[in-house]
């Protein structure tokens, strides 16, 4: 059973978000633009921790925040559950269906509503016992977030990870063990048995103790202390984890890439043990934040190598992270999102190959010298060139050589000057005899104002012009050189400007709608830009 859609609404930085997800997820973005509220949406869901008035988008208003899962795969699930009852009341609301939808809303947060597939309508109020019957159905949630701690999971209670599985393991040992009968029977010499030395002494403290309390109340005739056995997780107190990698440390004497490393196997194998045991054939679902924690490069490649391997089991895996090391690889299963903020809004957009490089990038930092060989870079002035040219070779061009567009913060707000911020990004380039002679660079005309500082710039770099490698917009914005219908004038443009958001937004819906035709016949130098660029990239 496994999540194959999410919609979110209304919760924290996300106003409304549509996921769907595959069996191991990898969800990147900058800091503070919302990859963690996709976490918690779904920790929500499950769970209901959370106060609303916190959690709703903007922290203000009435609006329903809601969050809707919908699990495929059920009567797979259906047919593995060993509670007959639960089974029922799950078949009476779904039948034969083979998908289930249940939703969190704000308006009744105590419990998920149920979608019903026979009436095609939400259910108002649940079927009696089918809350903990959904509850037993759905696949087990482990959330790992960054306040996570070895302790957390490799204390040794009768709740924890590490608890649960040494005393079912062991448990189930025990109690066909000669040496932990003998044990027991011992036990009972020494402390229960009539006539024993410390039976004897402890009903002499016993008698004396009921003839102080009998001054006090008549009717107490007799006190006795028992020594019972000690449950086995009172034992598990007393146990340690150790670590040998040459010295035989303590678990938590070691270094914090360790510990995450350890408490990350520590989970992925009490999924195996729950799932061969009490929760056979249950399925889990892991939410990991920051997958990167600690863990050097090497060690990262592994861990998601290992979480391979989970979802290969059966279970679902969710990872945010930072790491190009957990991106770069593919494979089959894989889906990859990138969460951006803008105007305080998150969205969560999936990632296809031919923007994969782009999201590598600014992995890496955001630095050209960063990038391991690329076929050829384009460097634009800005955001919004980049979001559009971006989205036209996702949706025309991406049989052609993958191309790396680099931004160079011209239309940010620092305002920079235009030439000086190509420069800084050019210059390495320049000088690395891989690039040199092939990248392509596009940029708006100069204002009268910069033209000096422009032909100073193509004065340092005569190639450039020679090798038809410097393609200059007839206008001062791409804004003004969009086609038709979205082009936009001076005036228009200086009032986006006041926004930057509004023009990465217009980037967004030209690069969405705009046509094939519209932008080889009417952007004819960004066209021609992109032809200079794959002409020129290696093969």
């Amino acid at each position: 059973m496994h999540i194959t859609k999410i919609v979110i609404d209304q919760f924290r930085s996300i106003e409304h978000a549509e996921v769907f997800p595959s069996n191991f997820n990898v969800i990147v973005g900058q800091n503070n633009h919302g990859k963690t509220n996709v976490f918690e949406a779904l920790n929500w869901f499950y769970t209901n921790k959370g106060d609303v008035s916190q959690i709703r988008f903007g922290r203000a208003g009435s609006a329903e925040v809601s969050v809707e899962v919908e699990f495929t795969d059920v009567q797979s699930a259906l047919s593995s559950m060993k509670n007959d009852r639960n089974r029922a009341s799950i078949e009476k609301v779904i039948g034969s269906e083979d998908s289930i939808r249940a939703k969190r809303s704000s308006l009744d947060a105590r419990t998920r509503k149920i979608f019903d597939p026979k009436n095609n309508v939400w259910l108002d109020r649940n079927p009696t016992g089918f809350d903990s019957a959904f509850n037993d159905l759905l696949p087990l949630l482990e959330y790992v977030d960054t306040s996570t701690h070895l302790s957390d999971v490799a204390k040794y209670s009768k709740t924890s990870p590490i608890g649960t599985m040494l005393a079912g393991v062991l448990m189930a040992l025990l109690e066909t063990s000669q040496p932990y009968k003998d044990f027991r029977k011992k036990f009972d010499d020494l402390f229960t048995a009539p006539g024993s030395d410390i039976r004897v002494e402890l009903d002499k403290i016993g008698t004396q103790v009921t003839l102080y309390i009998a001054k006090q109340f008549s009717d107490c005739t007799k006190v006795t202390f028992q020594i019972t056995e000690p449950a086995f997780e009172e034992l598990l107190k007393g146990c340690m984890t150790e670590i040998d990698d040459g010295i035989p440390t303590p678990a938590d004497e070691k270094g914090d890439g360790m510990q995450r490393a350890l408490m990350l196997a520590i989970l992925q194998a009490y999924a195996d043990f729950r799932r061969n045991g009490e929760a056979s054939g249950k399925r889990f679902l892991f939410l990991i934040d920051e997958a990167e924690l600690h863990l050097h490069p090497t060690a990262q490649r592994h861990l998601k190598m290992a979480l391979r391997d989970i979802v290969a089991g059966g279970d679902q895996v969710f990872i945010n992270t930072h790491s190009s090391v957990l991106v770069v690889d593919d494979f089959t299963e894989q889906t990859i999102f990138c969460v951006e903020k803008c105007d305080k809004k998150s969205t969560v957009i999936p990632v296809n190959s031919t923007s994969k490089p782009a999201i590598i990038y600014e992995l890496l930092g955001g630095s050209p010298a960063d990038l391991l060989l690329p076929r050829n870079f384009l460097i634009v002035e800005g955001k919004s060139d980049h979001i559009f040219i971006k989205a036209v070779i996702e949706r025309f061009y991406a049989h052609k050589p993958t191309v790396q567009i680099v931004f160079s913060e011209g239309d940010f707000e620092k305002q920079r000057e235009s030439m000086n911020a190509i420069n800084s990004v050019y210059a390495p380039l320049a000088q690395n005899p891989i690039y040199k002679d092939r990248l392509v660079i596009l940029c708006d005309h100069p204002h009268p104002t910069k033209q000096a500082g422009f032909d100073t710039f193509k004065d340092a770099y005569p190639a450039l012009i020679s090798n038809e490698q410097l393609h200059v917009l007839p206008m001062q914005s791409l804004e003004e050189y969009y086609a038709g219908q979205y082009k936009k004038t001076n005036t228009e443009v200086a009032d986006l400007g006041r926004h930057m958001g509004s023009k990465r937004e217009l980037a967004r819906h030209v690069g969405k709608n705009i046509t094939q035709a519209e932008f080889e016949q009417e952007m004819p130098v960004v066209m021609a830009a992109l032809n200079q660029c794959w002409a020129k990239a290696y093969s």
